[in-house]
């Protein structure tokens, strides 16, 4: 219907056709403006269009995000809220899900992005980063662009993709509308003031259109409800819950449950949370945030090396609190980073920490190994020649941040509540027991302990769309987490898809994980298989990597059958050791050389089967 009246207007438009055209585009969404806008302008003269028309055609702000963690789309999402509050008409969407041929009509263009690993690209910005860095790449002579780079500070390649971006973009031919952003784990403060300045700097490239967001390459017109449901990351479709990052919800602790045996040397827990009536929901690869609090002798420990008064008067931000509360609540203690390494070095007076400060490896060591106390006890202050106050102490810590769980249930099973497996963090330096905040934390908590913890949605770590698919689980250590729930979940929804876990861990009578729970999954048919690595248990080290080329063969078939791949785990070591098997079973079995290989599960990747959760 709409075609047809559209149809009636004769070109050029009368002061009368103007006001048909528009009563009839008045209650049409952003997308179906979008169709109209290209319809008009195929069928009539562009310099002849009413003003009526040519409003609809204003440019819009394309705002994109990869996002390891979820940071990265919490700072994309809040800009895109600003920006549609000030009347942009605003194109959201994560990088993963983005048209990159869509790239050369983009005019301007605004993103947010993390750092993963040793300077890779976090799974979702992959696509885009290969695509700006090859030959396709189009001039960008018409695009205007602003970098907001997410990162820590602890890392060798801080900020390396949003580097990378910027650099590229730049030599393609778009025009930067800001210096790169570059933040580090305490990020808040410099991304909201991003989000003004970058605002400020579109105004004068873009028409202000009826307030919007909507998602990119749409190409037709169709309900909300249908938006929605094609456009996940729309801003609409996004469907938060009301507790979050920054708004937190507090839980109550079930369970905290050593799940490894007494002679194990490591310290693994199960820890069940109540979620209550707080309507937070999961899937099954999903991440809970969890806000901890630091140990208060450790605490203690801190004020007493310092000389400072526990109760003395504090303010952070607008709130006003003891200075111990100030360091059990609001502030890292258990994790050091580079600047606060160099700023003790020069307020100790220490030349071996001086020294150490300047070789960006041996700071990377260093903090691997060491907390804040232990630069209290080690690099004391010369004899009370320099007094730290209490208000230099806060600024030089990092605010407290939440750490990051594979959730390891599935609600379909466990309904309201959500299930953790934590390995205890913990060591001994110079006589003094140090143990990881978090992980400290839930291993401590008694029944009822309050907890405060969001969801983190991962979705690039989820079971096939196919319920038949075959799945094939990597998950040595606490990395079996995720695995337990995808399992659950399966079980809940009748699957029965073959499935095959691979699991590593020291020794079969300690370390053995969920045990009874695999053995019971195998007994009932739900578990296919299951091919265990205890390095320990034998004269000469076995782990995971090694029952892969075991089983190549049998691998390299599911593989051939359309299986679906997940590793989750250590990153440093573990995940890399096992993709270097991988490649081999593709040579070896496969009949590929090194370079097909690496292309043959890097197409894997790109068609979501194969995928990692790795830390």
């Amino acid at each position: 219907m709409l075609l047809k009246e559209l149809s009636s207007l004769a070109s050029p438009l009368s002061q009368g056709q103007v006001e048909k055209l528009k009563q009839l585009t008045s209650e049409l969404s952003a997308v179906q403006l979008a169709w109209v806008s290209g319809y008009l302008a195929a069928t009539a003269n562009a310099g002849q269009l009413a003003p009526a028309a040519q409003a609809q055609t204003a440019q819009t702000v394309t705002i994109l995000y990869g996002s390891q963690t979820g940071n990265g789309r919490g700072v994309a999402k809040a800009l895109a809220d600003k920006a549609q509050a000030q009347g942009y008409a605003v194109n959201l969407a994560s990088m993963g899900e983005y048209n990159v041929r869509q790239l050369k009509q983009e005019t301007v263009l605004l993103l947010v992005v993390s750092t993963h690993g040793e300077g890779e690209a976090p799974d979702d910005a992959i696509e885009l980063h290969k695509f700006l860095a090859s030959k396709r790449a189009p001039k960008l002579d018409n695009l205007h662009y602003s970098v907001l780079a997410l990162g820590d500070s602890s890392y060798e390649f801080f900020c390396q993709t949003g580097k990378d971006f910027s650099t590229r973009l730049a030599l393609l031919g778009a025009k930067s509308l800001l210096p790169l952003i570059e933040c580090d784990v305490d990020y808040e403060a410099a991304a909201g003031q991003w989000h003004a300045d970058v605002l400020e700097a579109v105004k004068p490239l873009i028409e202000t259109s009826s307030a919007s967001v909507v998602s990119i390459g749409t190409a037709k017109a169709i309900g909300e409800s249908e938006f929605t449901k094609q456009n996940p990351y729309s801003a609409k479709a996004i469907g938060e819950s009301e507790f979050t990052k920054q708004n937190p919800y507090s839980a109550e602790v079930l369970v905290s449950q050593k799940i490894t045996g007494r002679g194990s040397d490591r310290d693994v827990r199960h820890v069940e949370i109540d979620l209550g009536d707080s309507g937070l929901s999961y899937q099954a690869g999903d991440a809970l945030g969890v806000w901890f609090s630091n140990n208060e002798v450790l605490v203690d420990e801190v004020l007493v090396g310092l000389s400072l008064a526990a109760d003395e008067l504090v303010t952070l931000g607008t709130e006003s609190l003891t200075l111990k509360q100030a360091l059990v609540d609001k502030k890292e203690l258990t994790q050091l980073y580079p600047g606060l390494v160099k700023a003790w070095a020069e307020l100790s007076g220490s030349a071996e920490l001086l020294a150490l400060s300047e070789d960006k490896e041996q700071v990377r060591q260093f903090i691997l190994k060491h907390q804040f106390a232990d630069l209290v006890t080690q690099y004391p202050l010369s004899n009370g020649a320099v007094a730290l106050s209490a208000a230099k102490l806060l600024e030089l810590l990092r605010p407290l941040t939440p750490r990051l769980y594979s959730i390891a249930s599935s609600q379909s099973e466990v309904e309201t509540e959500v299930h953790l497996t934590v390995a205890l963090v913990e060591d001994e330096r110079h006589g003094a027991a140090r143990f990881g905040g978090a992980s400290h934390f839930l291993a401590s908590a008694q029944e009822g302990t309050q907890v405060k913890v969001y969801v983190e949605p991962n979705k690039h770590f989820r079971l096939p769309d196919n319920p038949d698919t075959p799945v094939i689980m990597v998950g040595p250590g606490t990395g079996v987490a995720p695995f337990r729930a995808f399992m659950q979940e399966r079980v809940a929804q009748g699957i029965q898809g073959d499935s095959w876990l691979f699991f590593g861990n020291p020794h079969f009578e300690q370390d053995f994980l969920y045990q009874t729970e695999w053995q019971q999954y195998l007994k009932n048919g739900d578990l296919s298989r299951i091919d265990v690595a205890f390095s320990r248990d034998q004269a000469h080290k076995i782990y995971v990597q090694h029952r892969i080329k075991e089983q190549g063969q049998a691998l390299w078939q599911w593989l051939q059958n359309g299986a679906h791949l997940y590793i989750c785990g250590d990153a440093e070591r573990m995940a890399k050791d096992v993709h270097q098997a991988l490649i081999e079973v593709a040579v070896e079995v496969g009949g590929l050389n090194n370079e097909a290989a690496e292309a043959y599960f890097e197409t894997l990747r790109s068609d979501k089967r194969y995928q990692k959760d790795v830390y």
